[in-house]
């Protein structure tokens, strides 16, 4: 495993304008993750779920590990980009699709654009990581490069879909999207039986929600939570003020955590998400750096954010977690959500 530096970062907050979603929105029922999962299935990896003694002992529960770091393009993204491109009518698709990523949905939509035989214009922020940006090419998607700031990958989108008539494929807002993220924990709650809770990461909410979906389709009592680097807390903040919040720009090392809430997603949250973990630059690190020591697997900072939380002091006090099973000991599910690091030997 590359040797990745703690450099502590920033974050910057700005009010920005958000759009609405109706009062009468719905999110994907059971039936509606069902189909995206018989869309997607034969396309993409059904990942095993992994589980590692040293790591229960430092937790004090029994983890099991969902490895979409394992997952077709490294991360799960492959599944809500798979699902939104291949629900598109042939009138929809035939100008290809656009969308802007900090570099897992971006690998996914290139890729996923590229078995539709379409093509795919990604917006990325001129700091999205090398490795992420050569994956895009290797799929064949054209890269425009833009600020680093949630307002400039927006815009840049608009103007290169109003240039090409492209179909957007928004990398959270999307019910598509959520559907097809929904389907990594229905699989997970299918594979384990009896898990008390649920973690999985939070940046624009595409795949907490889905978590939220996909986990309680299968298991309604299951607790599920977010977890999010403090430098990019507006998951934290949203939930806790119950106002959305925006995060403009973040420094965070867990790169793919960069993005902010949309109303959607929002929505699914206060409704279906149990809480919002946080965790340190300091704590991601570790936790990426254990996983790799233990588990002989290569996780980004991303994936770590939803360990790190299990592997400190008082982490299944913040779950209310209960004894249970075989083993006295609360049964946890955690969404590795990528893989995809810039190694430096």
């Amino acid at each position: 495993m590359s040797r990745l530096p703690f450099v502590p970062g920033r974050r910057t907050i700005e009010r920005t304008a958000m759009p609405t979603i109706s009062e009468s929105y719905s999110a994907p029922d059971g039936r509606t993750i069902l189909e995206a999962h018989e869309r997607i299935r034969g396309r993409i990896h059904r990942t095993p779920v992994l589980t590692s003694a040293s790591l229960n002992a430092l937790s004090g529960a029994e983890l099991f590990f969902k490895c979409e770091n394992l997952q077709k393009t490294g991360s799960f993204k492959i599944r809500g980009a798979t699902n939104a491109i291949f629900s598109l009518d042939d009138g929809e698709a035939r100008h290809g699709v656009v969308t802007h990523s900090s570099g897992n949905h971006a690998a996914a939509v290139a890729c996923a654009a590229a078995w539709r035989g379409i093509p795919a214009w990604i917006v990325m922020p001129e700091n999205a990581p090398a490795v992420k940006c050569r994956a895009v090419n290797a799929y064949g998607g054209k890269i425009t490069f833009c600020e680093p700031k949630v307002t400039a990958r927006t815009t840049t989108a608009a103007r290169i879909q109003a240039e090409t008539g492209a179909e957007m494929i928004h990398p959270y807002d999307d019910d598509r999207i959520i559907a097809g993220q929904a389907t990594a924990a229905k699989e997970l709650m299918e594979d384990v039986a009896g898990l008390e809770a649920v973690l999985a990461p939070v940046s624009g909410g595409g795949l907490l929600s889905g978590t939220c979906l996909g986990a309680k389709g299968v298991r309604p009592e299951v607790r599920v939570y977010g977890c999010e680097p403090t430098l990019a807390d507006d998951a934290y903040r949203s939930l806790k003020s119950g106002v959305l919040q925006t995060l403009e720009a973040s420094e965070t090392i867990a790169d793919g955590l960069r993005a902010s809430l949309a109303p959607r997603t929002f929505r699914i949250l206060r409704q279906w998400a149990s809480g919002i973990l946080l965790v340190s630059e300091a704590e991601i690190v570790a936790a990426m750096k254990l996983v790799g020591e233990r588990m002989k697997i290569v996780i980004e900072p991303s994936s770590a954010v939803a360990v790190a939380p299990l592997l400190r002091a008082g982490g299944l006090g913040e779950l209310g977690c209960a004894a249970s099973g075989r083993t006295g000991r609360p049964r946890i599910g955690v969404i590795l959500s990528g893989g995809n690091v810039e190694m430096k030997w």
